[in-house]
């Protein structure tokens, strides 16, 4: 009985589907709901499934970790999501008045506290370089790339944008730069290397802090990059440029104020900051914010996407910085991760040997397609922000495509 209740509010929600067919085969029945293009197909393998799906993102992704369901195209599938979530939005905004004091008691059972924060990176970034390894390129740079060309290689693309970044900031030998966010240290090694500037460079993760150190000794580059396991909150000094390469989504919707604050008390009056932050649509935040998902569970937990709106009204609040360049990269990274998802397949087989199993595998393969259909529908986007203190006299924001917008050559790519 629980199963065909299940079903048969599934159902009633999927009727509901205006933009484009789904098709759902189960056993020798098939259920088409909506009508025209696109059309994805869903094949349901267990009845289990029904009462799963009732838990939202989560429950979709543990039928698919455990083989409940499969679909021949996943960013079909969860593209045709994203079109048609705008109802499910208003639907989730109108009962927000009645999820509000659970979030607030959730907020203080559940305080970001530095060792929640190193806990729940962890949870990410710590589950072995090896994974990282066989997904990324060798730069080993887990943010969007920048394709000046549909045949770039990844590795080439990544340096492109890692270029940009120096561009924008017009980093040069004399300036002390922070970097939060160390990733597996390709921007500090990056600007090191062609700028000759000082980087020290911040992170909480124990993974991605032993990989920047050997990496910055084998570049020789010890007198150069400084690399420390500190939390941004943490941090003290005066720099002369900062960098945040998509970081900002980890450091959870309560603290936006408190990270923008800290980086503006880090920088100079005459300093600059680039931030490439993941952002979610201005009217989803709120509802965003207050749910628990698929990714703020099992993939990043306790992160949370800023929108456009919740940077600039903290920016305004909490810091004298302005914005001098906002650059749009969505299109770049539906490439990106195209590319990520296919190198995570072709390495099924050894990624399975280095002990990441079937369940690991078909949730890393989920997120990799959840990611790519949210930016290719624009439900989330990629930002270059370039922002600077009063007495700043960077150029680069005014220069087209270079931080003032996009520039000819940021044509879409292919989903």
């Amino acid at each position: 009985m629980t199963t065909r209740l299940s079903r048969w509010i599934v159902s009633a929600l999927l009727r509901r589907i205006s933009g484009g067919s789904l098709v759902v085969v189960e056993g020798d029945q098939r259920r088409v709901h909506g009508s025209g293009a696109p059309i994805a197909t869903v094949h349901v393998r267990s009845s289990q499934l029904w009462p799963m799906l009732l838990r939202g993102s989560r429950g979709l992704a543990e039928g698919f970790a455990h083989g409940l369901w499969d679909s021949p195209d996943l960013v079909e599938l969860v593209g045709l999501a994203a079109r048609n979530a705008d109802g499910l939005d208003r639907l989730r905004e109108r009962l927000t008045p009645v999820r509000w004091p659970l979030q607030r008691t959730a907020t203080l059972l559940r305080p970001n506290t530095r060792r929640r924060a190193r806990h729940d990176i962890a949870a990410h970034y710590d589950l072995g370089s090896e994974l990282f390894a066989r997904m990324l390129d060798p730069t080993m740079s887990y943010s969007c790339a920048f394709f000046q060309r549909r045949e770039m290689s990844l590795e080439q693309a990544q340096a492109a944008k890692l270029e940009r970044i120096c561009e924008k900031l017009e980093l040069g030998p004399r300036d002390r730069v922070i970097e939060l966010g160390s990733g597996w240290g390709a921007f500090a090694l990056y600007a090191a290397r062609t700028r000759r500037c000082h980087v020290t460079t911040a992170t909480i993760s124990r993974d991605q802090h032993e990989h920047v150190l050997e990496q910055v000794r084998r570049a020789g580059l010890e007198g150069t990059v400084t690399v420390l396991l500190e939390d941004y909150r943490d941090l003290r000094g005066r720099f002369d440029k900062l960098v945040s390469i998509e970081m900002i989504e980890a450091v959870g919707w309560r603290q936006f104020g408190t990270f923008f604050a800290t980086c503006s008390e880090l920088l100079a009056t005459d300093g600059a900051m680039l931030l490439q932050a993941i952002t979610i649509d201005d009217r989803a935040f709120e509802v965003e914010k207050a749910s628990r998902s698929f990714m703020n569970t099992c993939i990043f937990p306790g992160g949370c996407l800023p929108s456009l709106a919740v940077i600039t009204r903290e920016l305004a609040r909490r810091t004298d910085m302005r914005v001098a360049g906002l650059e749009d990269l969505t299109p770049h990274y539906v490439e990106t991760l195209r590319r990520w998802r296919a190198n995570v397949t072709a390495n099924a087989g050894a990624l399975a040997e280095l002990g990441y199993n079937k369940r690991f595998r078909r949730i890393w393969t989920l997120y990799l397609a959840y990611c790519q259909a949210g930016f290719a529908e624009r439900r989330i986007r990629d930002l270059q922000l370039l922002l600077t203190k009063p007495r700043s006299r960077l150029t680069s924001g005014e220069r087209p495509g270079n931080g003032g917008g996009i520039g000819p050559h940021d044509l879409p790519l292919s989903a």
